[in-house]
């Protein structure tokens, strides 16, 4: 969700910065450690003695309040509306309510059926989240295509036995490709549905990594 199809990155790192501060962290590090993966195993690793539940709920409300300049990505508006309800979902490591609150804020559809780390034990990198996916949609993971701008979320993709277009709207392109990105782009704007519109397929117009 967050770096696919919302731009939340501002909120994101004004949250965390807030946070690392508070805590005598280095903002950077923390913004940059927390991206892409359940907030509860960052929190988890940078204060093993915390009380981890109470800042997880905390981090929870800040980036749920903190929603002003949160809007769609390029081109995540007009796959959506595209696609076929029962052929997508969205993966995020975000709880559900903080990503049913950004996905509204950006104006976007949400899915009936989503995995949020609200639903999991493990999140990305592990392949869970997205073995859950493809659960959900009734597809084999193989069958899949997993989109993703973290290279925790790649490697999960990988992990789970689908193939991942990684987009460069927060990590380069050599932090895509060392996870496994079978494809790289600019963002959403560069996918559209085969324009036969007979299947679910969807056109690449890019080229695949070599």
């Amino acid at each position: 969700m967050d770096g696919v199809l919302v731009d939340s990155t501002p909120a994101v790192a004004r949250v965390w910065t807030s946070w690392a501060l508070e805590h005598g962290l280095v903002p950077d590090e923390v913004v940059r450690q927390a991206h892409g993966r359940p907030s509860l195993a960052t929190i988890i690793e940078l204060l093993p003695h915390g009380d981890h539940d109470a800042e997880n709920r905390e981090v929870e409300r800040r980036e749920i309040d903190d929603i002003a300049d949160v809007v769609a990505l390029p081109g995540a508006l007009q796959l959506l509306k595209t696609l076929p309800e029962a052929r997508w979902t969205i993966v995020t490591s975000a709880s559900r309510r903080l990503a049913e609150v950004r996905l509204h804020a950006a104006g976007l559809p949400v899915p009936r059926h989503l995995v949020t780390a609200s639903d999991l034990q493990r999140g990305k990198p592990f392949p869970d989240p997205y073995l859950k996916g493809a659960q959900i949609l009734g597809i084999d993971p193989a069958d899949c295509v997993v989109v993703e701008d973290a290279a925790s979320g790649v490697r999960s993709g990988k992990a789970a036995g689908a193939r991942v277009l990684g987009l460069l709207t927060t990590s380069t392109e050599e932090e895509l490709s060392s996870a496994g990105a079978d494809w790289i782009a600019k963002d959403l704007s560069a996918l559209s549905l085969d324009p036969q519109g007979k299947t679910a397929a969807l056109a690449f117009r890019l080229q695949e990594k070599k």
